[in-house]
C-alpha cells in the first residue's frame, strides 16, 4: 500500500490523481473529506501528527510513503518517522526543497529540512529525497491584484529562480513512489529555465492580451506583506531566501524532470496556460480602449509587456 500525506496540498493531490490503477493507495489529511474526487477504492484516514493513535492508523499495513510536512520545526517528521519505522514501512519519498544544497542558506526553513532529511537517512528505512525549486504556483499569489489593478508586486523583480510546475514534481513522486532504483537517491527538480518575476508578469501579459505593471516592493513592504501570513521566524527565513535569489543562489536549472519523465519540464508558459482563468480580470465595460479585454490562446495584443514602476536596483 502507498500512502500520501498532504493529501489535499499542491503536490499531493497531484500525486493522488496520477497513481496508476493497480495500487492500493491511502490517503491522509487533517480533514479528509476536503480530500475530493479520489476514487473510491482510495481509503481516506484523518488525524495530525501530533496524534499517535492516527498516526498509527495511517501507516498500518503501508509499504510506500509519499511524506509532506509543513509546520516548520514542528517535530512532525520525526514523530512520523518512529511511527512509520514501528509499522515497517519499507521506503518514504520525502518533499523537502532544493535549498538545502547551498551552503550559503542558514535560514530557519532551511535547516529544518535539513534536519528532516538526516531524520530520513539514520532511521534504517529506503529514502529518496525530492528537493524542487520554488513551485509555479507561488505566482497565484498574485491573481488577485492582476484581476483588479493588472499589477505584479514582488521583491527583487529581476532576480532569477528556476521555478517547477508542482505538477512535474508530482509526476517524479508517482515514478520513485512505484519504480525501484531511486532508494538512496536526492534529487533536484527544476523548471527547463530560470526565470523573473519581470518576466513572469511579461508572459502573464501576454497571455491574457492586457497591459500587466510590475511594481517593485521594498523590502519593508515585502516583509509587512509576509507578516499578515506567516510567523515572525518564517518571515525571516523567507526575506533570507529571497537575499539569496537575489544573488543567483536559484538561477541553476537541473535535468532530473526529463531525465525521470522521459519529457522536458513543463514551462512557465505552459503552467500559466493552465491556470489562466484564475488571473483574467473583468472584461471592459463597452467603449473602453480596444484590445484591452483578455485574449485567449496566448495570442499578443499591442502593447502588453510589463509597466515597470518604483524599480529598486538589482544590487
Amino acid at each position: 500500500m502507498i500512502l500520501v500525506t498532504g493529501a489535499t496540498g499542491t503536490v499531493g493531490r497531484e500525486v493522488v490523481r496520477r497513481l496508476p490503477a493497480g495500487h492500493r493507495v491511502r490517503v491522509w489529511a487533517r480533514d479528509p473529506a476536503n480530500v475530493a474526487g479520489l476514487p473510491a477504492a482510495v481509503e481516506r484516514v484523518g488525524g495530525d501528527y501530533e496524534d499517535p493513535r492516527a498516526l498509527a492508523r495511517a501507516v498500518a499495513g503501508v509499504r510506500t510513503v509519499f511524506l509532506v510536512t509543513t509546520r516548520v520545526g514542528g517535530g512532525d517528521d520525526a514523530r512520523f518517522v518512529d511511527a512509520a519505522r514501528a509499522a515497517g514501512v519499507r521506503r518514504v519519498v520525502k518533499l523537502s526543497a532544493a535549498a538545502v544544497l547551498d551552503r550559503r542558506a542558514d535560514d530557519l526553513i532551511t535547516r529544518w529540512q535539513r534536519a528532516s532529511e538526516e531524520l530520513l537517512r539514520v532511521s534504517g528505512m529506503e529514502w529518496t529525497l525530492l528537493r524542487p525549486r520554488a513551485f509555479m504556483s507561488n505566482s497565484l499569489a498574485w491573481a488577485p491584484s492582476v484581476r483588479s489593478e493588472r499589477t505584479v508586486r514582488a521583491l527583487y523583480g529581476t532576480s532569477a529562480n528556476a521555478c517547477v510546475d508542482p505538477a512535474d514534481v508530482a509526476e517524479v513522486a508517482v515514478r520513485v513512489l512505484t519504480g525501484e532504483g531511486h532508494a538512496g537517491r536526492a534529487y533536484t527538480l527544476t523548471g527547463p529555465r530560470a526565470l523573473t518575476a519581470v518576466g513572469q508578469t511579461r508572459q502573464l501579459g501576454r497571455l491574457l492580451g492586457v497591459r500587466l505593471r510590475f511594481e517593485e516592493l521594498s523590502r519593508d513592504e515585502a516583509r509587512a506583506s509576509l507578516e499578515r501570513r506567516c510567523p515572525i521566524p518564517v518571515v525571516e527565513a523567507l526575506l533570507e531566501s529571497a537575499e539569496r535569489q537575489r544573488a543567483g543562489a536559484k538561477a541553476q536549472v537541473s535535468d532530473t524532470v526529463p531525465m525521470l519523465t522521459g519529457r522536458q519540464a513543463r514551462s512557465f508558459r505552459e503552467w500559466a496556460v493552465d491556470h489562466l482563468d484564475v488571473f483574467t480580470p473583468p472584461a471592459r465595460e463597452p467603449g473602453t480602449r480596444p484590445g484591452s479585454g483578455p485574449v485567449r490562446g496566448g495570442s499578443r495584443a499591442p502593447g502588453t509587456g510589463p509597466v515597470i514602476t518604483r524599480w529598486t536596483r538589482p544590487w
